[in-house]
């Protein structure tokens, strides 16, 4: 028999993977960026998505993957596909931070709230409880989710670990 060791999938920018039963998902780098964790507890399945932007304004959306709005409603017909079911879903999430200080009053300066706010709302549009979340702030995150137990973590240099 060959002992397998879990599997440990890297979630990029403006990427998203699936994983069931054990392993983890880790994303890094979560400054202005949301990672969400998506998870249906009953069959173990969890995605990773690291959004950049708030809405999908491209004119082709080649990157559904990038924006909250496609990136979640996507993520969740392919969670679907794999038998899950939104009713049972919880979402967890982590990011939107304020990395610069943008002088006048440019919209760019502030996008991690403008994702965090874009985030609640689709969730919510879509009926998935966000059940735990650590967002705003000033310092970018790693986060990672473990489908087994349905834990995420947070590390921030300087920071104790966050358990969601």
């Amino acid at each position: 028999m060959i002992n397998q060791a879990p599997q440990k999938l890297t979630v990029g920018i403006a990427d998203m993977k699936i994983l069931q039963f054990n392993g983890e998902l880790i994303t890094f780098a979560l400054g202005s960026c949301i990672g969400i964790c998506l998870y249906d507890p009953n069959i173990k399945l969890a995605s990773l998505i690291h959004i950049m932007l708030p809405i999908n304004m491209e004119a082709g959306r080649k990157n559904t993957m990038k924006y909250a709005d496609t990136g979640i409603r996507e993520t969740l017909r392919q969670m679907e596909a794999r038998g899950a079911r939104k009713a049972r879903m919880i979402a967890k999430i982590a990011g939107g931070a304020k990395m610069f200080e943008v002088s006048g009053s440019s919209s760019l300066g502030n996008i991690g709230q403008r994702n965090i706010e874009s985030v609640r709302m689709n969730l919510r549009r879509e009926g998935v409880r966000i059940a735990a979340e650590d967002v705003g702030g000033t310092v970018a995150r790693t986060l990672s989710f473990f489908p087994e137990n349905g834990q995420g973590q947070i590390r921030a240099y300087g920071k104790p670990l966050i358990i969601l």
